[in-house]
């Protein structure tokens, strides 16, 4: 995948377990582009957020299989990145509400 910045972050992920672990360890999660590795997603959060990164952890996440009465379809696959920031760091967008 060529290293587009904006087409590595795909969007925040905000869910209750993320929020817990961005208060406690200083970690924000990300949807990503599924062909993009540590160093093209360590660049774009640097680059785009302003903000150092400490490490990065990438899962790829299965699709799950969904049932509506007897038709059945499946969910795509994505993958997700756990970024940790360095001590200090914060990012603007999780701060305001």
């Amino acid at each position: 995948m060529k290293a587009n910045s904006h087409r590595v972050l795909i969007r925040p992920l905000l869910t209750e377990k993320i929020t817990g672990l961005r208060e406690k360890t200083n970690t924000v999660g990300f949807v990503v582009h599924p062909e993009a590795n540590r160093i093209q997603i360590r660049q774009a959060v640097e680059e785009l957020l302003k903000v150092k990164v400490e490490k990065i952890n990438v899962m790829n996440i299965r699709g799950k299989v969904k049932k509506l009465g007897r038709f059945s379809g499946r969910r795509s696959d994505w993958k997700k990145a756990l970024v940790t920031l360095k001590e200090g760091e914060k990012l603007e967008m999780y701060e305001s509400a």
